[in-house]
């Protein structure tokens, strides 16, 4: 017994020597504030330009950390449990409870089951230090020792508060969930301030051992709640931990609006952003795309995007890539997703057309049939009513959204000068050659994305002056804006796109394009109706709108009025709720003056090019050509169609009944005076005639294929 006693002693004066040599040899560690500062939680966040969160987002997957708590937001259970737990002396003794530590090293040499003796402080310092953490599950000597050191020198320099704070902070709880915010909210479901003694139990029993069995946790935290005499029914811990970690983990995001901008900008390395987001927007914006979504879900419409900015800094306001849970592909960012056009492009076209005084907004368009040869076959624009308007003004052309008027414009500008436009507005991936995209180009044949289409628009909002869109306000400043488009013919095509008459020739006075205030918008619909636009802008704000299908199926019976429009409208009647809005000054170079075909009305012009009167030729003094078919023209039989199903339309500008066609070949010469011709294979002489049977005009053309009847080429 004797024997035991001086033993005993003779260890605790030994570790009593240590201690007092480890004072005198103590480093200066990290402060409490830096070791705060330099906390990074696995969870990036995204600010709105106000500094509110709009959207979390994981970053460092080593671990899983929420944002710092102090010491005041956590429940006092929680502390007073895992001290009374881990370190009971934890308020008297300075880093190391050398009691404790002599009571371990006695049971050591006893051969008795090896006892904790590590303080809270003590845990703490390996926690900052990864040098100090146990290998293999045991710490060397030479670590104990350092962690003594460390100890000790953090309890000269901080609070027991700030220690606890830290410790409740930095330490693991169950795989890789580090920290009691994080812990309180994936095991629990709820901000640590609410754990209850039940939890506060079992989170104390997962420190020993993070990655224990859930039958050893509860056989613990049922023992703690002996020693601690804590009100707690045992056989609740087992129950209640196999159903917390039974299944996945809940989803730490506590707040989610805006995924696509967070990828874009957090990283592990920049986990804090303040975007150019404005957070109420980006909310509404988000609602507004599910709720017309829904609406529009029986007409097979399941996406959307919708992109807003403002006009004078390039910073974008609200950027929804998709509906979010309604969206058929929470992934995909419908901003930036390249798709088909549609009439967004008529502006810059006509605007381009204006700057190079080759129109004005008087001068007048056919809209009538038309048929182009182009090396793939024929093109037929059509508009979107299958209907046709006869000869109209720029200005109805471009506010009705008129097909062949636009595809005629574009033959008068020339495809590669507008392909040269739309690169500078920003288009930069149009890299092919104005003959790959043909006349298709002026109808929205091109790719483009919502983030290109309405800084272009912004383009026409800012009188002609281009820049960079901006995402984040930490962000180095981005160019300004630059001149592009002339002011003159910008202010024009603006005053066109607000002008609510000449849109009624499609749209009808009243529809979704209509503000309280002044605004110019263009809606597109793209080819078998797959992709839905509306663009606008007011003096202050662009707005860009799309839907449609991810996956590319077409949607039905939906136009740019009736499916992107509706959002558009209320986005900006959102951000014009307080605000009078009215049109810019009229540039030096622009002249309101009497319309010249109506003077009873005034139009817009570019400087040098008003005219003071304006008619059409009597289609009698027009010179009559044959427009279809063209001349060297390759007509293909289909062999899927009978052949006496299969007709060719002869058609001449301008018509006139009187006309009267001859069709010559080596078998055959024949004046007809009927439009509609049964092809035949063979080489053909067309030649269209007056009432006198004198030729105005003459092209060659050949029909390839078989036939069954009489003039069927046999077959080789």
């Amino acid at each position: 017994m004797l024997k035991n006693k001086l033993t005993f002693l003779t260890l605790a004066l030994a570790i009593l020597f240590v201690g007092l040599l480890a004072l005198s040899w103590t480093d200066r560690p990290a402060n409490f504030q830096s070791t705060k500062a330099q906390f990074k939680p696995s969870e990036a966040q995204l600010l709105d330009r106000n500094g509110r969160l709009i959207h979390e987002l994981r970053a460092n997957f080593r671990g899983r950390r929420l944002p710092w708590v102090a010491l005041h937001e956590v429940s006092p259970i929680v502390a007073t449990t895992i001290v009374a737990a881990e370190d009971k002396r934890f308020y008297n003794h300075h880093g190391v409870d050398w009691l404790a530590l002599a009571s371990a090293a006695t049971d050591s040499l006893r051969g008795h089951a090896n006892r904790g003796a590590s303080t809270l402080t003590m845990q703490l310092a390996a926690l900052i230090d990864p040098s100090l953490q146990p290998r293999q599950n045991r710490r060397s000597a030479l670590q104990k020792w350092a962690q003594i050191r460390a100890a000790l020198a953090i309890e000269c320099m901080w609070s027991k508060t700030e220690i606890l704070e830290a410790y409740l902070n930095l330490a693991s709880f169950r795989g890789e969930i580090a920290g009691v915010n994080t812990a309180s909210r994936l095991l629990f479901g709820k901000a640590p301030s609410g754990l209850d003694q039940h939890e506060a139990l079992l989170l104390t029993a997962m420190l020993p051992s993070p990655n224990a069995p859930s039958q050893h946790i509860a056989r613990r935290a049922c023992a703690l709640a002996r020693t601690l005499a804590a009100q707690a029914n045992c056989a609740e811990f087992g129950t209640r931990l196999e159903a917390i970690l039974g299944q996945p983990l809940r989803d730490m995001q506590r707040v989610a609006y805006a995924p696509q901008v967070a990828r874009q900008l957090l990283t592990k390395d920049t986990p804090l952003v303040k975007s150019t987001l404005d957070g109420e927007l980006q909310r509404f914006a988000l609602q507004t795309l599910q709720q017309e979504l829904a609406q529009l879900n029986a007409r097979n419409v399941n996406d959307g995007a919708i992109l807003a900015l403002d006009n004078d800094s390039g910073e974008v306001l609200a950027y929804v890539g998709n509906g979010g849970a309604t969206s058929s592909a929470a992934h995909v960012d419908g901003v930036r997703a390249h798709r088909q056009a549609g009439s967004t492009l008529k502006p810059f076209l006509y605007q381009l057309a204006l700057e190079k005084k080759l129109l004005t907004a008087a001068s007048p368009l056919d809209d009538s049939p038309l048929n182009i040869a182009t090396k793939t076959g024929l093109y037929v624009p059509q508009n979107y009513d299958r209907d046709f308007r006869g000869w109209v003004k720029v200005r109805s052309a471009l506010a009705s959204s008129l097909n062949v008027p636009a595809v005629k414009t574009l033959a008068l500008v020339g495809g590669d000068q507008f392909l040269q436009r739309l690169r500078q507005l920003g288009f930069s991936h149009l890299n092919e050659s104005d003959e790959f995209y043909g006349p298709s180009l002026a109808l929205g044949g091109a790719d483009v994305s919502l983030w290109e289409l309405a800084n272009a628009y912004r383009t026409l909002a800012n009188e002609g002056r281009h820049g960079p869109l901006q995402l984040s306000l930490a962000a180095k400043a981005l160019p300004g804006t630059a001149p592009v488009l002339d002011p003159g013919a910008v202010y024009i095509v603006s005053d066109i796109l607000s002008d609510r008459a000449a849109r009624s020739l499609s749209f009808g006075l009243e529809n979704a394009l209509a503000t309280r205030y002044w605004s110019a918008a263009k809606t597109g619909t793209s080819k078998d109706m797959r992709d839905n636009w509306c663009v606008g802008f007011s003096r202050r704000y662009t707005v860009g709108v799309w839907v449609g299908n991810f996956d590319g199926a077409p949607m039905t019976n939906v136009s740019g009025v009736t499916g992107a429009a509706p959002i558009w409208l209320a986005v900006m009647n959102y951000l014009n709720a307080n605000s009078l809005e009215i049109k810019r000054a009229m540039p030096s170079n622009v002249a309101r003056v009497a319309d010249p075909r109506d003077p009873s009305q005034t139009e817009l012009f570019l400087a040098g090019t008003e005219t003071s009167g304006a008619a059409l030729k009597p289609a009698a003094t027009r010179r009559a050509h044959i427009a279809y078919p063209r001349d060297g023209e390759i007509l293909s039989l289909d062999p899927d169609i009978p052949p006496a199903s299969q007709r060719v339309r002869f058609e001449s500008e301008p018509e006139n009944k009187l006309y009267r066609w001859s069709l010559s070949n080596a078998k055959k010469n024949a004046a007809i005076s009927a439009t509609w011709w049964q092809p035949t294979p063979g080489k053909f002489t067309l030649a269209l005639l007056d009432a006198n049977g004198k030729q105005l005009d003459a092209i060659q053309f050949e029909v390839r294929g078989a036939t069954n009847n009489s003039e069927s080429v046999p077959p080789r």
